[in-house]
């Protein structure tokens, strides 16, 4: 396996959906002890971000879905939208467009399997404790939240424990500002532009 590197814009804002309970939803700590799509438990220091609000929106319809709950449902302030931007100079694998993923083995029908199934987290972590390995800073990929890949999410693996997300809004936005935004403008954000 080869990835393809990709280098993350300096600029860019990145989105995280949160528990309004957690006393900080930007450490890296968590992911790397419970694990998550592209790290196993117990080993590499992880944060999953949105790139763009669409993506942070289908999280939020992801996390619901095996709930009876909908999103119109909840209450304005049931989760809250963290914006953040990441340190200088990050290279991360692609695995947004056909050629990164088949650098990592993984189909062209990602998030999917050549079967209509979903690739599994062991072969994602697989691929991320490679990618950490081999000293990338992550994977930027298809969104998961939905079968068609719609949508840009990052596995940010950090340098260092000194190496830290660090929030652009003094505080979270209330799931109410942001559930029926539809652009980075109406969160007062500047266009961000694909990765793709």
């Amino acid at each position: 396996m080869k990835p393809r590197p990709l280098d993350l814009p300096d600029d860019r804002v990145w989105l995280r959906v949160a528990d309004p309970d957690w006393a900080d939803p930007l450490r890296a700590s968590y992911a790397g002890r419970v694990g998550g799509r592209w790290n196993p438990p117990s080993s590499f220091r992880t944060l999953y971000l949105s790139a763009d609000l669409e993506t942070a929106q289908l999280q939020l319809d992801k996390m619901l879905r095996d709930s009876p709950v909908r999103v119109e449902d909840l209450d304005g302030d049931a989760y809250v939208l963290v914006a953040a931007t990441l340190p200088r100079n990050q290279t991360c694998a692609d695995a947004l467009g056909d050629p990164g993923l088949e650098a990592l083995g993984l189909p062209p029908t990602y998030p999917l399997d050549d079967h209509g199934h979903d690739v599994t987290h062991a072969t994602c972590r697989s691929i991320g404790h490679a990618v950490h390995h081999g000293g990338l800073r992550g994977v930027a990929c298809r969104s998961a939240c939905t079968a068609d890949g719609r949508g840009t999410e990052l596995a940010w693996f950090p340098a260092t424990s000194r190496s830290h997300a660090h929030a652009v809004w003094n505080a979270p936005l209330a799931l109410g500002a942001w559930r029926d935004a539809s652009t980075c403008a109406d969160l007062g954000l500047s266009e961000q532009g694909t990765l793709r």
